[in-house]
């Protein structure tokens, strides 16, 4: 399924806001919120840009659809906040379905090929415009009855798994991809899918910070400019709230305890993990009072995105969202976009021959062959 991410920056007296929200579109590229919503009360002064988020099938690879690519070329809109351009990768090889892409078959674990395997990734990425991957997947796969994470982990062991997502983040960031590391605190030993249901964790804070956080400390010290949240209950480290909504976890561990300074980004909201229990508008405010600085709503329901706007604004005009929490969020978006857009190719995405010399050329089939020989 591909989906268009709709960034908003709107407006309130002394502050303006900067979140994520993901819209889905099948063939056209649906780019602006109902009017209705977006242009009344208390929603004021609001500008919309629009960005690609592709999620990446089992098929066989192909160019990007003209609608998605034209998307990708429009650089900023009304708002001036220019775009992160951005993909996930899912179940299976990183393909768009067809013929173009270098499809990578799913086996990261081949020993001193990921960095091969994000360089010849963040390439092709750049020649469609896209500037921010939501790779690697950090989470340990010590489950193996885990329904959701399986062989999308890199590894068994967190030393493993802290050497490979590290060593992706330096390849990927070094060729100007904004990476993503996932999910924190840790989706790796669950026995439940949460896009159906809210994983349980287990584990007490000792066995955590020793094994599951490993792999973030290790990209954070790579200086990933990203980090999704997962959607699980960890009671020991909070009774109630799933790590997204839960500022004991985004804020006080990741942001405080692991000293980390980058983006934080929740997963989809519209999985049943949150939204069985949480509406999707109060779910945002939530995410954003625990720390995150961006939420995700992928399913293309327009008045969902535009409910959950309206909720944000209304949470910081009655002061249940703070200013201060507002503006850091914006801060370190902006921080973002300028490491990552300041290349021309950021803007100017290849077209035409130019592309289809860069997409599935040689040397990246000639690293697909060679990690496929080790399945």
């Amino acid at each position: 399924m591909h989906s268009v991410a709709h960034e908003l920056m709107f407006s309130i007296p002394c502050v303006s806001i900067v979140l994520l929200f993901f819209a889905a579109f099948s063939g056209g590229c649906r780019q602006t919120l109902p009017r209705s919503a977006a242009q009344q009360e208390p929603v004021r002064n609001v500008a919309t840009s629009a960005s690609v988020v592709v999620h990446a099938s089992s098929q066989q690879g192909e160019a990007p659809s003209p609608n998605a690519q034209r998307a990708t070329q429009k650089g900023s809109h009304s708002s001036g906040e220019p775009n992160l351009q951005d993909v996930e990768e899912r179940e299976g090889p990183f393909t768009f379905g067809g013929q173009g892409f270098t499809v990578v078959l799913h086996n990261k674990r081949i020993p001193g090929k990921q960095g091969n395997f994000a360089q010849a990734l963040a390439s092709e990425l750049k020649s469609v415009g896209i500037t921010l991957d939501y790779a690697p997947v950090l989470d340990i796969h010590t489950n193996p009855k885990n329904p959701v994470i399986g062989d999308r982990a890199l590894a068994e062991t967190a030393d493993h798994v802290a050497r490979l997502g590290a060593a992706i983040v330096r390849a990927l960031q070094g060729e100007g991809i904004a990476a993503c590391g996932k999910h924190f605190p840790g989706h790796g030993d669950t026995s439940t899918d949460s896009h159906v249901e809210l994983p349980l964790v287990e584990h007490p804070p000792a066995r955590l910070r020793e094994v599951e956080f490993a792999p973030f400390r290790a990209a954070i010290e790579a200086g990933v400019a990203t980090i999704m949240t997962a959607h699980v209950l960890v009671p020991a480290l909070d009774e109630q709230r799933p790590a997204s909504l839960s500022r004991a976890i985004v804020h006080d561990l990741l942001r405080e305890e692991l000293n980390y300074d980058g983006v934080i980004l929740s997963d989809d909201l519209e999985m049943k993990a949150i939204a069985a229990t949480y509406e999707v508008p109060s779910a945002a405010v939530q995410a954003i009072q625990a720390g995150c600085d961006g939420v995700l709503i992928c399913s293309g329901h327009h008045d969902t995105q535009a409910a959950a706007l309206e909720a944000i604004i209304h949470a910081v005009e009655e002061e249940r969202l703070p200013l201060t929490r507002v503006n850091d969020a914006l801060i370190r978006q902006r921080r973002a976009k300028e490491r990552f857009l300041a290349s021309p190719v950021a803007s100017r995405p290849l077209a035409g021959r130019a592309l289809r010399a860069m997409l599935g050329r040689d040397e990246h089939r000639a690293i697909a062959d060679e990690m496929a020989r080790f399945l």
